[in-house]
């Protein structure tokens, strides 16, 4: 069994290793943008997760992905390669979902937004139902307080 630590540290060199492959080896003409974000190694360290985004439409993506399917096996022997394990591990692809979580975030900003926006626009010029300052004053309280208020003392009991 090894440590978590140890598949980290794995984990970051293949997601370098891979990146830089990517960017001088693979002469793919289907590869768009493509940056690899994280990558993640079970346990056993045995398979490894490469998690990646590109920018573009749906179709450019599409295309990415097979493209990466495609040089996965020149990246894997890079890998081991480079990392010198016993074993190097399977590469599985995924379309890292941070861009669009990130964006849906952004739509969701922005429709708080505008809605205050419309509510600062619809209380403009608005009064208070009460007045001005519905609550009353200190000085008001100063007679009730001493009557209807329990205060507590420094021994913990309560005195009216």
């Amino acid at each position: 069994m090894t440590d978590n630590a140890r598949a980290r540290k794995l984990a970051d060199r293949i997601q370098v290793v891979v990146a830089e492959t990517l960017d001088r080896r693979i002469k793919d003409p289907r590869l768009g943008f493509v940056t690899i974000t994280d990558a993640r190694v079970t346990g056993d360290l045995r398979e490894a997760t490469v998690f990646y985004t590109v920018y573009g439409d749906d179709e450019e993506r599409a295309a990415s992905a097979a493209a990466l399917e495609s040089a996965k096996g020149v990246l894997r022997s890079e890998v081991g390669r480079q990392t010198g394990v016993r074993f190097t591990p399977t590469l599985a692809f995924v379309p890292d979902a941070l861009p669009d979580n990130a964006r849906t975030i952004e739509d969701l900003l922005d429709q708080a937004r505008a809605k205050d926006a419309q509510v600062r626009q619809e209380s403009t010029g608005k009064t208070y139902a009460a007045g001005a300052d519905p609550y009353r004053k200190d000085a008001d309280d100063a007679s009730d307080d001493e009557n209807t208020h329990r205060h507590d003392d420094t021994d913990g009991t309560a005195s009216a």
